[in-house]
């Protein structure tokens, strides 16, 4: 694994990147304040290509099944590439783009590439997933852990989402929509208009996180930290909502962090 670290730098505000470590953004710093809770299994990764859990580790491609390695039995999570090291494609004082290549054990030849861009107040990541063959299913989206506390008050997390998806007990959508409850929440969420969700850490700042893909995953059962993941689909979407990359059509989504100092 390669310990490259990457740091961008716009007005005060600070992005380590970290190719080696599952092309992942380790750190961003605010006038010095860390917003992301440390450690290597931790910062912002990217969850490609799929998202959450997906059941049993297993989905459908035609009449075939295929069969992920189980990292959380009895299913499997966020995909292969936060495990791998990417590789740095080209980068400036603000910006990185990375790149991963699929791989076993995922069955199928293709790139997926990331870009991290940083201005004064706002960043933004951008995914796409490129096939070198056939057509597949896959997903992706972004898993940051924001700290819950920044030296203040707790953070509070703003949303209207259209719907919840019902959680069954083995922690996957049932397939049925209902009223968004209250929280504490490891659970997914519909925005048809977009992701669009406010955190504010009351006296010190607000952060918008916001993705024109209508959903997202919010799980702030931990003391430490709060995730606020935007995604193309659902957990276990390859088998409920497929998103199919093919040769004309890449899968492209992106994510924008915009904060203000209270």
């Amino acid at each position: 694994m390669s310990n490259e670290h990457i740091t961008l730098t716009a007005g005060d505000a600070e992005v380590d990147v970290l190719p080696g470590n599952g092309g992942r953004v380790g750190g961003l710093r605010l006038g010095g304040v860390e917003l992301l809770r440390q450690g290597e299994r931790f910062g912002c990764f990217p969850m490609v290509p799929w998202c959450g859990r997906l059941r049993d580790g297993r989905f459908m491609d035609g009449g075939t099944v295929r069969q992920m390695p189980l990292n959380a039995p009895p299913h499997a999570i966020h995909g292969t590439a936060r495990n791998a090291p990417w590789r740095t494609a080209r980068k400036s004082t603000d910006e990185a783009v990375l790149t991963y290549d699929l791989t076993d054990p995922w069955p199928y030849p293709g790139r997926v590439t990331q870009q991290v861009a940083l201005t004064e107040d706002a960043l933004t990541l951008t995914m796409s997933v490129e096939t070198h063959g056939s057509s597949f299913p896959a997903q992706l989206g972004w898993h940051p852990w924001f700290l819950r506390n920044l030296g203040g008050e707790d953070v509070t997390i703003d949303f209207e989402p259209a719907w919840q998806e019902e959680r069954g007990e083995d922690h996957l959508p049932t397939g049925r929509r209902i009223d968004p409850r209250p929280g504490p929440w490891d659970d997914c969420f519909g925005m048809p208009g977009g992701v669009d969700v406010t955190l504010t850490w009351p006296g010190q700042l607000r952060l918008k996180v916001t993705s024109r893909e209508e959903w997202v995953v919010v799980y702030d059962e931990q003391d430490e930290a709060v995730c606020v993941e935007p995604q193309t689909g659902p957990p276990d979407g390859l088998n409920t909502h497929p998103r199919l990359v093919t040769p004309l059509e890449p899968l492209e989504a992106s994510t924008t962090w915009t904060w203000t100092r209270l």
